[in-house]
């Protein structure tokens, strides 16, 4: 399957970067997935349950707090006040 780099940062620095087959979270206007190849945009992030599947397919999942997630052509950054792994 297609990949894209998944940056996710918080106030305290870099908590993952890698390549990853898809992200999954609440966005600003509902639950949304991100795959390799979307449209760019940029929206708000609410705290709640975040999924990312890495490009071996293994599923990581995490809590995420408030925050902006950005979507480019080749990249995904998730900017968070805070993000613990499960």
């Amino acid at each position: 399957m297609k990949t894209f780099t998944l940056v996710i940062s918080s106030p305290n620095g870099e908590i993952y970067r890698g390549d990853v087959i898809e992200l999954f979270l609440r966005g600003g206007d509902g639950d949304l997935a991100v795959l390799a190849g979307h449209i760019p945009f940029v929206t708000t992030v609410k705290a709640g349950k975040c999924v990312v599947t890495e490009a071996d397919e293994t599923e990581k999942n995490a809590i995420t707090e408030n925050g902006l997630l950005s979507v480019s052509e080749s990249s995904v950054t998730l900017l968070t006040g805070g993000f613990v792994w499960q």
